[in-house]
């Protein structure tokens, strides 16, 4: 969306349906992205000195991600997880379970905080050396027929997932609308590193920017190690979710901490009593033990 007035939650849900994609400008206070970027320095640091074992190794793509930070990262995993120091904790999670997250996702969803479930989140940071991802669907193959890629299109949305910048990013690059339709002979035969796709859009975020995007448009990211990053990425999920969704998430590994979080002495009454009730239904969904991975790197 444009900057100007606030859209109204049926501006965004329509952006969402026919872009695959909407942006809230400065969802987020300069002050409170000063205050998320203090905490994320703190915990990139932890990342590369080996004091966090929860990363995005380079250069792999999708999960499981090595062990040995000396390869570089382009990720930092687990914000919410339980082994964060405590003050660093309770920022993470009042910018997850906080109003102005809420209120977007439950706008986007048309539904109410009382359907929502804890999921991801996770930053992604400047890379040690430039990398970047192939072009894919996050939970849709490459190698599906056309048939079951629309089909698998044609499914509910039933998470949000978004990018909260807190540096100018445009690292994330989508072509538009193509989560409503197959890929093209050219889609599905190109170099999976195109770097001129026809249609795409280099989505240009500035700091407390908040993109959301369907996690099955056609999208790669592009990632310049010379330029500072780094941008929060979270999704949260509805109840009732199908196997396929589980899938997703639980092999990230969340289910193996998510039951040891305490949000019950975050520093807001609402937003502690909404985050223990989302946390519970993330349990309901399973450890995730043996759930596999939705894709693999090539």
């Amino acid at each position: 969306m444009a900057s100007g007035a606030p859209a109204s939650p049926q501006q965004l849900r329509a952006s969402l349906a026919r872009d695959g994609f909407v942006r809230i400008p400065g969802a987020f206070t300069l002050q409170q992205v000063e205050t998320y970027r203090a905490a994320c320095h703190r915990m990139v640091d932890r990342t590369r000195s080996g004091q966090w074992p929860y990363f995005r190794s380079l250069p792999k793509q999708f999960p499981p991600w090595n062990e040995d930070v000396s390869k570089g990262i382009w990720g930092v995993q687990h914000l919410l997880h339980p082994d964060i120091p405590q003050s660093d904790k309770d920022i993470f999670a009042s910018s997850y379970f906080g109003d102005t997250m809420i209120d977007a996702v439950t706008a986007l969803l048309n539904c109410s905080q009382d359907d929502l479930v804890m999921e991801l989140y996770n930053m992604l940071v400047r890379p040690d050396r430039d990398f970047s991802l192939r072009w894919h669907r996050d939970d849709i193959g490459p190698d599906v027929s056309a048939e079951e890629e629309l089909e698998r299109l044609g499914e509910p949305m039933l998470h949000a997932q978004w990018n909260l910048a807190l540096y100018e990013d445009s690292s994330l690059v989508v072509v538009p609308g193509s989560h409503k339709r197959a890929r093209t002979d050219m889609e599905r035969s190109v170099d999976p590193y195109e770097d001129d796709m026809p249609g795409q859009l280099a989505v240009k975020m500035l700091p407390g920017d908040i993109v959301f995007y369907n996690n099955n448009i056609l999208h790669r990211g592009v990632y310049d190690s010379t330029n500072e990053r780094m941008t929060l990425h979270g999704t949260m999920g509805l109840v009732g979710n199908d196997p396929a969704r589980a899938r997703n998430i639980l092999q990230h590994g969340i289910g193996n901490w998510a039951v040891k979080c305490d949000f019950s002495r975050l520093p807001n009454p609402d937003v502690a009593r909404r985050a223990e009730a989302m946390k519970k239904r993330l349990i309901s969904m399973g450890t995730g033990e043996d759930v596999g991975s939705s894709q693999q790197d090539s």
